[in-house]
């Protein structure tokens, strides 16, 4: 049996927050089931880019200072660390990422120490049971204590993005892009992030609901009140808490079928306990869901469908501010430099294009006009 806490947080006050947080703790046994003092906590953060925290994009960085206080109250040293995607000339932002986000002021302030993890160095890791090498950050391995900090958001080639997807920030700089090459299906890059976490053991899992990100997530979707935070130990039972709270069943998330095949943790709702402000799941009514992007297996006929109807990455010029990210980013290098336009023969639907703009210039269009006419597709 999994235990998921459900908290009530209407903002990112900071005394709210502090609260809401002990509380949910006190439930799992209290912070001192999982530190000591003199203990090194890293949280591991979403940082997906230089998004601000109002954007609902990234782990708010109120969120991250009411957990570095506590932290700190309990005699810790606290550690922040990611690793943003895409690239900004040939390199990972993860630096700019911390600075617009705000984390980087909260650090100073607060006396955390920021861990870019395109800087760290790396260890080599074999996951159990397989014969593939991963390569992830070392302060993951450094730390006394792995806490992991999602968000709660929708992603467009995924579906849903939380506590288990959010482990792929494990893995330090441009190495990313080679993993959606080489795993462009969402279900076998689910296995990535699968493995990912059985060979780093985080302790914790806090997902920052309080803002939400429905629609084109994980960048370019709208903010969502949800007013939410999920506590737990197992990622799998939260992110299927999660899921359900926006109207999706756990099977339906592509990037959790390995997840789920490799036991990670709880998957069955009649095997999580629920705790804290809620006992029951609270749905989030009205939260855009988008569609899901087509996996392999399917009869010719539906996968023809599929194709029709489906929608491919278009960069909008006059939008586009030819920062390259979306160029830079690609892992199949799809993307003219100079005219921007998206080659199809070469796209693997990875959507790190779309996922990566920091100025929402890459939309997702449908080839025919009747394909938008028949799914009613409105562009956001």
């Amino acid at each position: 049996m999994a235990e998921v806490i459900i908290q009530e947080c209407p903002g990112y006050d900071l005394q709210v927050l502090t609260a809401k947080l002990n509380e949910g703790m006190a439930l799992l046994g209290g912070w001192g089931r999982f530190i000591r003092p003199g203990q090194k906590v890293l949280l591991k953060v979403n940082l997906i880019g230089p998004k601000t925290s109002e954007s609902a994009a990234v782990t708010h960085s109120e969120f991250a200072r009411a957990l570095t206080r506590i932290l700190k109250r309990e005699g810790c040293e606290v550690w922040i660390g990611d690793s943003s995607g895409g690239a900004i000339a040939g390199i990972a932002p993860t630096k700019r990422a911390f600075e617009t986000s705000g984390l980087q002021k909260i650090a100073t302030e607060e006396g955390a120490i920021l861990k870019n993890f395109d800087r760290e160095g790396v260890v080599e890791i074999t996951p159990p049971g397989k014969t593939n090498r991963l390569y992830l950050a070392r302060p993951l391995f450094e730390a006394d204590l792995v806490i992991n900090l999602p968000k709660l958001k929708t992603h467009s080639a995924g579906v849903y993005t939380g506590a288990v997807k959010n482990f792929f920030g494990c893995v330090p700089g441009l190495r990313k892009a080679a993993y959606h090459q080489a795993a462009p299906d969402p279900g076998d890059l689910g296995q990535v992030f699968s493995d990912i976490h059985r060979s780093v053991k985080a302790g914790l899992h806090i997902m920052d609901g309080v803002t939400a990100m429905d629609g084109a997530g994980p960048t370019a979707g709208k903010v969502y009140p949800a007013h939410k935070i999920l506590i737990s130990t197992d990622p799998l039972a939260l992110d299927t808490v999660a899921a359900r709270m926006i109207g999706l069943g756990v099977e339906e998330i592509p990037t959790l079928r390995a997840a789920i095949a490799d036991g990670l943790g709880v998957s069955d709702l009649n095997r999580i306990k629920l705790a804290g402000d809620y006992h029951t799941i609270p749905m989030l009514h009205g939260f855009k869901i988008p569609r899901p992007r087509r996996t392999k297996g399917g009869s010719q006929f539906l996968i023809r469908l599929i194709d029709f109807l489906k929608t491919r990455p278009r960069i909008q010029t006059k939008i586009c501010k030819n920062c390259n990210t979306c160029v830079d980013s690609c892992p199949v290098g799809a993307i003219d430099r100079d005219s921007k336009r998206v080659d199809d023969t070469k796209c693997i639907e990875c959507l790190c294009c779309h996922e990566l703009c920091m100025y929402k210039a890459v939309r997702l269009k449908h080839d025919h006009w009747l394909a938008g006419l028949l799914t009613g597709f409105r562009e956001d």
